[in-house]
């Protein structure tokens, strides 16, 4: 009888494969090649296949790099959430507060091995001031991604040594930069659909039923859903939302971060979808 969790487990490792074949930049690059592909192969009398493509793949790339696409595609393809305040979360309630991990860095050599990525450590840095101000536990949730599920930390060419999880970073860091200790730590999850299963099932051993959910407001109603139906009421407690990043002229040029925002809000409404 075939090993069903190890099929698994090879099935969500290529997650990240899969997501970034239909995620731009990639999937405009793939209809570009397509399109010059078919323009090569064409007589001149039917190149105009070959050309519709190529046009359509410059035109998603040239446009997926705007920075105000990304914010009009944020409003238009996600379910939005006002951003709570501390009192807010007092009035509902809350036991505790818990950050969805967002990533590491496998190797910053000026830490001496890996750390939080910048996204995981605002979504930290958040949290943080939350528990704080609310006098509540601080939880974490995040393991080994898929996307690192197979790959080691930096370390010797003999001893690679395995990848750390999330949580395990973030209950070193957040004590020392954020003067606020990780009491509720998963650090089995690989996913935002574990995040939901794991950290539940750890609240519910606490006695914690009434939880402020910290992350990406683009992440936030995927992380909404893998929560849905655990026996907790979840209250959203949105941060870092896509909105405009420089002056309108600059946001409506092809830019880096625009290309990214475009990604990070495509990737999440897919996520939605599948789920």
């Amino acid at each position: 009888m075939p090993d069903v969790s190890a099929w698994l487990m090879s099935l969500g490792a290529w997650k990240p494969v899969l997501t970034a074949l239909v995620m731009p930049p990639l999937s405009p690059l793939l209809m570009l090649l397509a399109g010059f592909w078919l323009l090569w192969r064409a007589r001149p009398a039917v190149s105009w296949p070959g050309r519709m493509v190529v046009l359509a793949g410059f035109g998603a790339l040239w446009l997926l790099s705007c920075q105000s696409v990304a914010v009009w595609l944020d409003r238009a393809l996600l379910p939005q959430y006002p951003a709570v305040t501390p009192a807010q979360l007092q009035q509902q309630q809350a036991q505790a507060v818990v950050v969805l991990g967002g990533g590491i860095t496998l190797d910053a050599p000026e830490y001496a091995g890996p750390q939080l990525n910048a996204m995981s450590m605002e979504r930290l840095r958040y949290g943080a001031m939350l528990a704080r101000q609310l006098q509540v536990p601080l939880g974490y949730a995040g393991g080994v991604g898929w996307g690192n599920a197979d790959k080691p930390t930096a370390g010797t060419l003999s001893a690679p040594r395995p990848a750390l999880a999330e949580a395990v970073i973030a209950e070193q860091v957040a004590p020392h930069t954020y003067g606020v200790p990780v009491t509720l730590a998963d650090s089995q999850s690989r996913d935002t659909r574990e995040n939901g299963e794991n950290m539940a099932r750890l609240l519910r051993q606490r006695g914690i039923t009434r939880v402020a959910l910290v992350s990406h407001a683009w992440h936030l109603p995927r992380s909404l859903q893998a929560f849905a139906g655990k026996g907790l009421t979840v209250i959203p407690a949105p941060m870092g939302f896509t909105g405009p990043y420089e002056r309108p002229l600059l946001d409506a040029l092809p830019s880096g971060h625009g290309l990214a925002a475009s990604r990070r809000v495509l990737r999440e409404w897919l996520g939605l979808q599948l789920s």
